[in-house]
């Protein structure tokens, strides 16, 4: 059975941000999750650079990573999930994962990556906070005194 699948519309519509820059690094689709999770609209983020969303601190390690990516045509984050701090078009601070994807020009050079966002800002958050219980605890059984 052949179906026709609107790849538009489906990535349009899939909950996951869709992002999509040259190879260059500006920002060349930015689909309606992408505004959920970032804040920016389609028409804030096309054109713009990825440092829209990327925190100041952070900005030369991904562009040595997204300058040697679109370079080689080679990320290990096709599979694996990366996870970095992002920024809120509000400035608050977000924690994403994404994978990696490229497009490729007919003569075989990386013309588009692609990056699949969501926002693991609240799974971020309880992995924290259950780290600093298990210090507290681990703690609290370090001061304990041992029974005989």
């Amino acid at each position: 059975m052949t179906t026709e699948i609107d790849f538009e519309q489906l990535v349009r519509g899939i909950g996951d941000g869709v992002i999509v820059c040259d190879a260059a690094g500006a920002i060349t689709f930015w689909n309606d999750a992408a505004t959920r999770i970032f804040g920016f609209t389609a028409g804030d983020a096309l054109g713009q650079s990825l440092d829209l969303i990327i925190p100041e601190r952070q900005r030369q390690r991904h562009w040595d990573g997204y300058h040697k990516t679109a370079a080689t045509g080679e990320t290990r984050y096709g599979n694996d999930l990366l996870r970095v701090p992002a920024l809120h078009k509000e400035g608050k601070p977000l924690s994403i994962a994404f994978t990696v994807a490229m497009l490729y020009d007919p003569a075989g050079q990386v013309a588009s990556v692609i990056a699949v966002v969501r926002d693991d800002t609240a799974r971020w958050s309880e992995e924290r906070a259950l780290k600093a219980r298990v210090r507290e605890l681990e703690a609290a059984a370090r001061s304990e005194p041992v029974a005989s």
